[in-house]
């Protein structure tokens, strides 16, 4: 009995392609046509029991030439899945009756961290950036205009939008959700419907999002409202350049996250003074109330990459001691950011393609491999361990092996959310971007291409 195959290519063609419509045998990922399964939109197979993977390679361990890495050593095991976790990983049974990785390399399943699901392009006609004077607020004028076309069928170009990203290995991300009177809370409940629609093969947070400024436009109403939902941080823009007070629109933030208990994740495109004030402003606030330690983070933050790098290494040391992350799109030119000297300070940073394609951007590929891809480059990072390393720009922190080489992903009860990519080790995958094979979230199969 051969497993039924489902590519990148028609897992994009609709929403409703898939597994949607076969079962799965017990124990096993075959399916039999005709049989009825749950038809979760997006097409997954929702398995009703234990089943195992086999001839599925994992690292192991690190190669050394002396004190250097060389090398990343790998082995083949059957990794057994069950009520979406992984329940045993046990020396592989290439006898097995089993779904057959054939060789491919098993990585955690990758998360982008910063995209605009709500507001995009895709999946309808192609169109460019309009250019127009005026920055920032120029292109808010621009987005109050365009909003109330782009809401009429944003449902369906996110859902188009999460399938872009699942073919690329996206299992899960956070996404910032436009909040303001134009729009009000349509693009939130908009967004909701989609993900409602794709829960079973996809994860989200969600961030309530003032794209036009807190009180540039009379957006705090609508922010309050936003943060009693189903929305997990307390967004923000620019306060300065928008808003034109650091102060009143930081404490605004501050005050509603604590008060609904939500995190805090702040879109800062400043990178002169003003930027670095409002930096050391969120550093102290979070001090202040330390239960925002952990739940707060800057989008972009290009301001870092303008700083000196006496300045960059103090300011590195602050965020990291106050437990603020970054989230960079991995920017490059004259904004490069110091993503090494944040690391080095234990900040968390994360990537995200932000614009796939829309009034803002059209240079998304919906690959954050890609973006794991650039920091290599940029940061010269060609080595194995170095390569290695850069793995966890896409995972959003979680690597196969420690620093030491030690195996610590996966292990019995984690979440089954992996994918299967056509590589040797996650050094290869990331220099090569290699093609992912397979992808399941929560235990159930969104797409494979292993014939």
């Amino acid at each position: 009995m051969e497993m039924p195959i489902i590519s990148r290519k028609d897992f994009l063609k609709s929403s409703t392609l898939g597994l949607a419509g076969l079962a799965v045998v017990p124990g096993t990922l075959h399916v039999r046509p005709g049989e009825p399964a749950e038809n979760t939109k997006g097409g997954t197979v929702q398995p009703t029991g234990r089943y195992m993977l086999k001839n599925v390679r994992l690292e192991t361990g690190f190669m050394y030439d002396g004190d250097t890495v060389i090398a990343t050593e790998t082995a083949l095991f059957s990794v057994t899945i069950a009520d979406g976790k992984i329940e045993t990983i046990s020396p592989n049974q290439p006898d097995a009756d089993a779904m057959d990785a054939k060789g491919l390399l098993m990585l955690p399943s990758f998360r982008d961290m910063h995209i605009h699901l709500d507001k995009t392009f895709y999946g309808e006609r192609w169109q460019a950036v309009r250019s127009g004077a005026g920055g920032v607020k120029g292109m808010i004028a621009l987005e109050q205009r365009i909003l109330p076309e782009l809401l009429k069928n944003s449902t369906y170009k996110a859902e188009k939008l999460i399938e872009l990203l699942q073919s690329k290995g996206t299992s899960f991300a956070r996404s910032h959700v436009n909040i303001e009177p134009t729009s009000k809370l349509d693009s939130l409940r908009n967004l909701q419907v989609a993900l409602e629609n794709k829960r079973k093969v996809f994860g989200a947070e969600l961030v309530a999002f003032p794209q036009h400024g807190v009180f540039y436009t009379d957006t705090a109403p609508y922010l309050k409202e936003a943060a009693t939902m189903d929305i997990d941080f307390i967004g923000g823009v620019d306060p300065y350049s928008i808003d034109g007070a650091i102060e009143k629109t930081m404490d605004f933030t501050v005050q509603l996250a604590l008060d609904h208990n939500k995190g805090i994740d702040i879109h800062l495109h400043e990178s002169g003074e003003s930027g670095l004030k409002t930096v050391e402003y969120l550093i102290d606030k979070v001090n202040e109330n330390p239960v925002l330690k952990g739940k707060t983070y800057l989008s972009h933050c290009f301001v870092l990459g303008k700083l000196g790098e006496i300045k960059q290494e103090e300011v590195a040391e602050k965020l990291g001691a106050a437990q603020i992350g970054i989230v960079s799109t991995v920017p490059f030119g004259w904004l490069t950011m110091p993503i090494p000297t944040l690391l080095k300070h234990q900040v968390k940073v994360m990537t995200g393609n932000d614009s796939i394609v829309d009034h803002w951007n059209t240079f998304g590929t919906g690959s954050v491999l890609e973006k794991a891809n650039l920091a290599a480059q940029l940061y010269g990072h060609s080595t194995e361990l170095g390569l290695s390393r850069m793995l966890k720009l896409a995972t959003a922190g979680t690597l196969p092996l420690d620093n030491n080489g030690v195996q610590q992903w996966p292990k019995a009860g984690d979440d089954a959310n992996v994918v299967l990519v056509d590589a040797s080790c996650s050094a290869e995958a990331v220099s090569r971007i290699s093609p992912v094979r397979s992808l399941i979230y929560q235990g159930n199969l969104v797409f494979t291409d292993i014939a």
